[in-house]
């Protein structure tokens, strides 16, 4: 065979080997492309819930120009609270005073002569309850303690007046709430793919949101915490490979 002979084989087989090598070049990137083939979706889970616990600071002061009249005011404003509690049906063994402040308006040296009494007093009594339905009617009767003579305040430490309602056991309906997000999830996914004349293949990732927990009845002015009616939702995006 001559040298010619060779170099005619040898180009032959060069030819074929690029010409086979380029069908299976264009093979994977049909696959890859087709693998690329995907539909995302977004699956909603709402569920009512309600609060378990509650938390209510009750603020009362006292002014006067004695001190420990001030002060007396002080501790029989926090016996009058307590009674007013127990009296609702609420466990005061859960109540805790906190941020005990004393104003001295002579300390203030832009205070203007004879402006008010010298001393006042405020005291924050902090309930702690399981029972928010309970603490929430008690809530509805606190005209009662003013009646009585607490002289009641608010205090930007704690936010708004009145009880906080907390959910505490978002743990307990995760899972359910998940599976619920991700069904209708699919659902969406499956569809998406009947319009399209696609069947629906496997996940390709998947995306769990942040549990939020909103109020039952959204309205300006209105916060999650003021009610003990609640919802909580989570929103799943899942991608699913759509086959031909």
């Amino acid at each position: 065979m001559t040298t010619d002979s060779y170099r005619t084989i040898g180009g032959a087989l060069l030819a074929a080997g690029l010409i086979g090598a380029g069908a299976l070049i264009g093979r994977g990137f049909t696959e890859s492309r087709l693998g690329d083939r995907y539909v995302t979706v977004k699956g909603v889970a709402e569920q009512e819930v309600k609060a378990d616990l509650a938390l209510w600071p009750i603020q009362f002061s006292a002014a006067d120009n004695d001190l420990g009249q001030a002060q007396a005011r002080i501790t029989e404003s926090t016996r009058r609270t307590l009674a007013f509690l127990a009296a609702e049906g609420l466990d005061t063994s859960q109540a805790r005073l906190q941020a005990l402040k004393v104003t001295d308006r002579q300390a203030n040296p832009y205070q203007p002569a004879g402006a008010g009494s010298r001393f006042i007093i405020s005291q924050t009594l902090i309930l702690r309850s399981t029972d928010p339905e309970r603490v929430r009617a008690a809530s509805q009767r606190v005209g009662e303690l003013v009646r009585a003579g607490v002289v009641l305040s608010s205090g930007p430490e704690y936010g708004p007046a009145g009880p906080s309602f907390l959910f505490t056991k978002l743990n307990d309906i995760k899972p359910a709430m998940i599976a619920n997000a991700t069904g209708r999830a699919r659902e969406a996914a499956e569809q998406f793919a009947r319009d399209a004349k696609s069947r629906l293949g496997g996940i390709r990732r998947a995306s769990q949101g942040v549990f939020v927990i909103l109020p039952r009845d959204q309205a300006a002015g209105i916060s999650e915490e003021s009610q003990v009616e609640k919802t909580v939702r989570v929103v799943t995006t899942v991608d699913y490979y759509l086959k031909d």
